[in-house]
């Protein structure tokens, strides 16, 4: 498993109080710091402001290989839903090919889907596949949400890569079984939301009203920190860690600080055993908390 660095919070803002990007210079710096030292794969969205242009800024500059990078970005959310079977090819040809041009590269490693529902759709999931057939994508898959998703994902022929949503707290893909060892012949699995939108960062007096029922759930994460000696972030990248089948953990940052910390926070490693009674005590909760689209401001 990788660190993939998420790019969101450069292209607009984002977390659970929708803090202000950065300005463009200093993300790229980051992006910078990162490949420097030892993150190698970038992920982006059509969809994610300016971030798209940001990773294009930090390309061009050519401080690495293309072919050192793993770069993955995503096909606009909706983006077929007004046109028929006969166009989703072109649309999704246009799409790519204007992502491209953004990002200053001639090929991507993985494009997304952004629309977890086309999961269930053949028909656009073949159109993807004979676009990446061509040669502008390396791989095609599908962002999902929701473990049903991700198994429909698994029995297309079509998608070759899921991006899902796995952390300390939400452990709906393992227990459905998407890391499965026999299910990894076809598709590879890159995770995201490791630190659900930055909840799991905050203290639990600047948690909002609106998630106040996560406070009790990060005191005892807490607990956990107070027990083990480890911080929340090297439990919470540690959890996946030790998680097999993946390929990349997808991750965002705030700042240069802690992109640092958070790299550090991986290198770390952690006895399997200290997930014993996590695995436990953070089971079931609720999606509410855990999926970020499902927060009720």
């Amino acid at each position: 498993m990788e660190l993939c660095l998420g790019t969101v919070q450069f292209g607009m803002d984002y977390g659970v109080f929708n803090t202000p990007k950065k300005d463009v210079e200093y993300c790229i710096r980051c992006l910078d710091y990162a490949t420097q030292n030892g993150i190698n794969a970038i992920d982006t969205a059509t969809a994610y402001g300016i971030a798209e242009e940001v990773v294009g800024k930090f390309l061009e500059r050519k401080t690495i290989n293309r072919d050192k990078l793993w770069i993955s970005t995503k096909f606009l959310p909706n983006a077929l839903d007004d046109y028929e079977e006969k166009d989703y090819r072109r649309v999704i040809r246009e799409n790519l090919e204007n992502s491209l041009q953004t990002l200053h590269t001639d090929y991507i490693d993985t494009y997304f889907l952004h629309s977890s529902r086309y999961a269930f759709r053949p028909d656009i999931l073949e159109a993807l596949s004979d676009i990446g057939k061509e040669g502008l994508a390396k791989k095609v898959g599908v962002s999902v949400y929701d473990p049903e998703e991700a198994l429909a994902c698994f029995e297309s022929p079509y998608v070759e890569y899921i991006q899902a949503p796995y952390s300390i707290f939400d452990h709906r893909m393992k227990e459905a079984g998407v890391f499965d060892t026999y299910k990894q012949g076809t598709c590879k699995v890159d995770v995201r939301t490791a630190f659900i939108k930055g909840l799991i960062r905050l203290s639990i007096d600047d948690v909002p009203d609106y998630l106040v029922k996560a406070k009790p759930i990060l005191a005892k994460l807490d607990e956990y920190v107070e027990k083990t000696g480890y911080s929340r972030i090297e439990l919470a990248l540690g959890y996946i860690k030790r998680q097999e089948n993946i390929e990349h953990l997808v991750f965002g940052i705030r700042d240069l600080e802690q992109l640092k910390m958070d790299i550090n926070a991986f290198e770390k490693d952690i006895s399997v055993d200290v997930f014993t009674e996590i695995d436990k005590e953070f089971a079931n909760i609720d999606t509410d908390i855990v999926v970020p689209s499902l927060w009720k401001k």
